[in-house]
Order: structure tokens, then C-alpha cells, then sequence
């Protein structure tokens, strides 16, 4: 049965990306490629994935205008916005995510489905129950302010804490709000 994940890196302070949206703080860290929760083992069990406007915009934007599109599995974009569209499986949507998610899940087949950003886009999947874990890569900074890991309450299980180079990584179990699960 397919899981959906949101597997995010986030500053010691809850934060995704500083007030700019920029994740410069990110990509000074050092990680082992292969260590604990790694990024390479964990896209090999994905079959779709999900992004808010902001994250799609941010991938353009650090890709440059001859982008190959990052995921060979299709993707859906969240917006109320006209977007520019590059090559690949890219699915503009303004539904809400319970309605795309079966989808989502149908498109990944037996792999799992992927929300890669931002907070509040998998604050909406673990509203409407369909949020399963958050793995995250705690990063040894403190941004001050930016976008937040997750914008809202949310109940989690801890099933597994590890390190990996700078980053403490932790995977947890979503908790389904009442009268979800």
C-alpha cells in the first residue's frame, strides 16, 4: 500500500527556507550520500510527487532556464496561479488534496507518493488524514524567521533518530486528526 512522506531538511528553529526562500543554510551542511534516511534510498520508492507554488517556482528558479525537470515521476504543482511549464509530467492543480491524492497514489503504482514542499501543503494532506510520515533533516542552524516546517498542530510518533553527517534525522509516524483514520 503506497504511504505518502513528506521528507524535508528544516533549521534547527522550524524553519524550511529563511525569509527569502532561500536554502543557502542547507547546502553547507555535510551529509553522507549513502548514511541514515538518505535522499538516493528514499527516491528509489517513489512513484509521484507533490509541491506547492513556492517549491516550483524555487526549482525553476535554481535550475536555470534549460531546466530538465528533476523527477522522472509525475508531479503534481498546488497553485491558484498561472505557472511557466517546463518539459516533463507536471500537473497543475488547484483542487483541494484530498480530491488529487487518489491520483497520486494510482500514478505511483506500488511506490510511494512524495510531498517534497512546502509546510503548509503537507499540513493540508495530514488535515485531510492523508499525511503517513515526515522524515526530516534537522540542520545545526537557527534561521530566526522564513517558512515553517509545519504551520500548524500536528501529533507525530517517533519510529526512528539518527545522524547523518551534520543533520540529526528523525522519522516519525503521523498521528490521523480525529475521525480520519
Amino acid at each position: 500500500m503506497s504511504r505518502t512522506t513528506f521528507y524535508t531538511a528544516t533549521s534547527l528553529d522550524g524553519f524550511i527556507a529563511d525569509p527569502d526562500d532561500s536554502l543557502d543554510w542547507l547546502f553547507t551542511r555535510q551529509q553522507e550520500s549513502d548514511g541514515p534516511m538518505n535522499y538516493e534510498a528514499f527516491i528509489k520508492n517513489i512513484g509521484a510527487v507533490a509541491m506547492g507554488r513556492t517549491t516550483y517556482e524555487w526549482i525553476l528558479q535554481h535550475e536555470g532556464p534549460d531546466i530538465t525537470w528533476a523527477y522522472s515521476m509525475p508531479s503534481w504543482v498546488f497553485t491558484h496561479h498561472e505557472l511557466p511549464t517546463v518539459e516533463g509530467d507536471i500537473r497543475f492543480t488547484h483542487d483541494d488534496v484530498s480530491t488529487v491524492h487518489a491520483e497520486m497514489v494510482e500514478a505511483a503504482g506500488d511506490k510511494d507518493v512524495w510531498v517534497v514542499g512546502g509546510g503548509d501543503l503537507a499540513g493540508q494532506f495530514a488535515d485531510a488524514g492523508l499525511l503517513d510520515d515526515l522524515i526530516v533533516y534537522i540542520a545545526p542552524v537557527f534561521l530566526g524567521a522564513g517558512a515553517p516546517l509545519f504551520p500548524r498542530r500536528q501529533e507525530l510518533t517517533l519510529e526512528e533518530l539518527a545522524q547523518n553527517g551534520d543533520f540529526a534525522c528523525a522519522r516519525y509516524t503521523v498521528v490521523p486528526p480525529s475521525g480520519t483514520g
